[in-house]
């Protein structure tokens, strides 16, 4: 599992500037390793809704260091594809979510937050 500070690396490589150009964005995809610190984390982020996720939150572009302006798409493709080969959707990751009976449990709470029919007659 790459660190973000290798992905950032990595960025510089390609794209030129330097390591603190790229670092928050790929910290931001990998910060869910706060949650569950095994592989499982990358459902969060890592998907195609994730990178335009990234892009609305750090903007369309960065400007870097050497003055070079990229899109901020670019980073995030390129830190899911060094993680898992390719970009899948965020479909890809719930496909294999097994389901378990809490996760569908419902109930109505219209009936317990509305008032009765009756009262609402009286009140008008």
């Amino acid at each position: 599992m790459a660190h973000p500070y290798h992905h950032s690396l990595s960025s510089v490589k390609k794209w030129g500037g330097a390591l603190d150009d790229y670092l928050a964005i790929h910290n931001w995809f990998d910060a869910s390793k706060q949650i569950t610190a095994d592989f499982r984390h990358r459902a969060l982020r890592h998907h195609a809704e994730g990178i335009f996720m990234a892009e609305t939150i750090f903007g369309p572009t960065i400007t870097l260091s050497s003055g070079r302006v990229i899109p901020t798409r670019w980073i995030g493709e390129q830190h899911v594809i060094e993680d898992l080969g390719f970009i899948p959707s965020f479909a890809d990751w719930v496909r294999c979510i097994r389901p378990e009976p809490w996760m569908s449990r419902t109930r109505r709470i219209s009936c317990e937050l509305e008032p009765p029919a009756s009262s609402t007659a009286e009140g008008a």
